[in-house]
C-alpha cells in the first residue's frame, strides 16, 4: 500500500510540474543554463539532490515533449534518468543540452561506425593507450586558465566540431591523449537541427577550468598534457625524487622530471639562450636528456615559470624571430628593441623604443664613412694571461664606466666622440672636429632637424 502511495504521489508531483504549479522546494540551488535543441537557452535554478528524471519534467514543456521524448546531454553522454546532479561534476552556469527524440533517428551501424574510425587510427595510438588513459581513477587534466591567469585543475568537455554544439553523443571513450588533441578521433552522433554534417560529426575535445564559475560555451582554457599526476611512482630525472605530480617530456622515452626541476632547468637554459627557434613549434627547448624529437610545443607549459621569467622568454622569443627574420636589436644597454630594416640600408633608428641611431654593420652610433674596425675584443687580445677568475671578477670598474657612457651619450657621427647633452636644443657641435649635428638623427644638422625637433 505504501509503495502504491508514492506512486500516486509522484504522478501528481510530476503533473503540477508539468502545468508549472508547483516545483520541489530547492535547499542549495545551482544555477544551470539549458540549451533546447530550438536554439533557446533557459536558465534555472537546480537542486544537487534532484535527479534527470525531474530535469526533463520541467524542460519538456518548454519543447513540446513529453518527458520520455526528451533526451539530457552533457559532456558527449546522455544522461540517464536516475543520475542525480551532484554526481555530473556540473559547476556553476555549466550549459546541459535538452533535445527532443526524433521518430525517423536511426543510429550508423556498428559496421559503419568501425569503418569510419578505423581510418582514423594510427599505430602512434596504440602506443599512446599503454602510456596513459584519460579515465584512470584519480587522474586529473590540468590547464592555463586566462581567466585566473594560473595553472589550474581543468575538466574535459566535448562539441561537434562542425556546428560548435555541446548536443552531441560520442560513439567511444577518448583513450589517449592524442584522441583528445588531434582531429577526427572520434566519431559522434550531433543532436543539432542545423548541424552542416547532418547525424554524422567528429567529436571535438576542448577544456575548461574547475576553479571559476563558467562564462558561457566558450570559456575555455589551455590543455598542459604534459603534466600528469605520477601514479606510477617515477623518479625525478634530475634529483630522483617521487613527486605527485610530474612534467612528462614528448620524447620516446618519455623522460619525467618534477616540476621544480623543470624550472630550475627551464629558466637556466633560458638565461642562456639555448633556447631553440623551430619553425613550426616556436622559442622552445628539448628533454634535458638530449633526446631526439623531444621539443616543447605548447609555448603555455612554460608559464610555470614566474611572470618576471615568462616575460624574459617571451623577450628572448621576440628577438629570436626578429634575428630570424633578417632584422637587428639595438645595441643600446636597457633597450634591446627588435627592428626589421631593409637589407641595404645601413642607418637604422630605434624609432619605437629609445630613439637611438645606429650602424647596422657595426652596432655603433650612426656615422659617416667606413665602419671603425678597433673593438673592444682587439684591446683585450693581449691580457689573457690573467686567470685568476677572484682578480678579474673584482677589476670591472671600466666595463661599469663603459655601460654608462653608452647610456647618457652619442658618438659624434663623424669623429666618434662620446657627446653628452645636458639640455638645450638638438642641434650638437662637436668639440674635437666641430662637425654640426643632430642628437635625435645622428646626422649632419639640416633645416628639416631645424624645423621638426629642433628643441623638446
Amino acid at each position: 500500500m505504501a509503495e502504491l502511495l508514492n506512486i500516486i504521489l509522484n504522478i501528481v508531483r510530476n503533473a503540477l510540474r508539468m502545468l508549472s504549479l508547483g516545483r520541489p522546494a530547492i535547499d542549495n540551488s545551482l544555477n544551470i543554463n539549458i540549451k533546447c535543441s530550438t536554439g533557446n537557452t533557459l536558465s534555472v535554478g537546480l537542486d544537487p539532490e534532484w535527479d534527470i528524471g525531474e530535469v526533463k519534467n520541467i524542460i519538456a514543456p518548454k519543447l513540446g515533449a513529453n518527458p520520455k521524448e526528451v533526451k539530457i546531454i552533457f559532456a558527449g553522454k546522455e544522461l540517464e534518468d536516475s543520475i542525480v546532479i551532484k554526481d555530473c561534476d556540473l559547476g556553476e552556469q555549466s550549459t546541459l543540452h535538452a533535445v527532443k527524440l526524433s521518430k525517423s533517428f536511426v543510429k550508423p551501424s556498428s559496421g559503419q561506425l568501425s569503418s569510419v574510425i578505423a581510418e582514423a587510427i594510427s599505430d602512434e595510438d596504440e602506443i599512446a593507450v599503454l602510456q596513459e588513459t584519460i579515465d584512470r581513477a584519480g587522474s586529473q587534466f590540468y590547464v592555463h586558465c586566462p581567466v585566473c591567469n594560473d595553472l589550474r585543475l581543468g575538466k574535459l568537455r566535448v562539441r561537434c566540431s562542425k556546428c560548435k554544439s555541446g548536443a552531441i553523443t560520442v560513439d567511444t571513450d577518448p583513450k589517449s591523449w592524442s584522441d583528445v588533441l588531434k582531429s577526427n578521433k572520434i566519431s559522434g552522433h550531433c543532436e543539432q537541427d542545423d548541424c552542416p554534417d547532418g547525424a554524422f560529426a567528429w567529436a571535438e575535445f576542448y577544456f575548461k577550468c574547475t576553479e571559476h564559475i563558467s562564462q558561457g560555451e566558450n570559456d575555455e582554457a589551455v590543455p598542459l598534457y604534459l603534466l600528469r599526476n605520477n601514479f606510477k611512482n617515477i623518479p625525478c630525472l634530475a634529483c630522483t625524487e617521487i613527486k605527485h605530480v610530474v612534467f612528462v617530456f614528448p620524447c620516446k622515452e618519455a623522460h619525467v622530471t618534477c616540476l621544480d626541476c623543470f624550472r630550475t632547468f627551464a629558466v637556466l637554459r633560458l638565461r642562456e639562450r639555448q633556447f631553440v627557434l623551430d619553425d613550426a613549434i616556436g622559442y622552445t627547448i628539448a628533454c634535458p636528456a638530449g633526446c631526439p624529437d623531444s621539443f616543447i610545443d605548447e609555448c603555455h607549459h612554460f608559464k610555470l615559470l614566474t611572470n618576471e621569467q615568462y616575460e624574459l622568454y617571451q623577450r628572448f622569443a621576440t628577438e629570436e624571430c626578429v634575428l630570424h627574420a633578417g632584422g637587428v636589436l639595438c645595441p643600446q644597454p636597457g633597450c634591446g628593441e627588435g627592428i626589421i630594416v631593409d637589407s641595404s640600408c645601413d642607418k637604422v633608428a630605434c624609432s619605437n623604443g629609445c630613439g637611438y641611431v645606429f650602424c647596422r654593420k657595426c652596432l655603433q652610433g650612426y656615422h659617416l664613412g667606413e665602419c671603425n674596425s678597433l673593438d673592444n675584443a682587439s684591446l683585450s687580445d693581449d691580457i689573457h694571461h690573467i686567470t685568476d677568475p677572484a682578480r678579474a671578477a673584482q677589476a670591472r670598474w671600466d666595463e661599469a664606466t663603459n655601460v654608462a657612457i653608452r647610456v647618457t651619450t652619442k658618438p659624434c657621427p663623424r669623429c666618434r666622440t662620446a657627446t653628452e647633452r645636458s639640455g638645450g636644443c638638438m642641434h650638437m657641435i662637436c668639440t674635437r672636429c666641430s662637425f654640426h649635428w643632430c642628437w635625435v638623427c645622428q646626422i649632419e644638422w639640416s633645416r628639416d632637424c631645424m624645423g621638426t625637433h629642433w628643441f623638446g
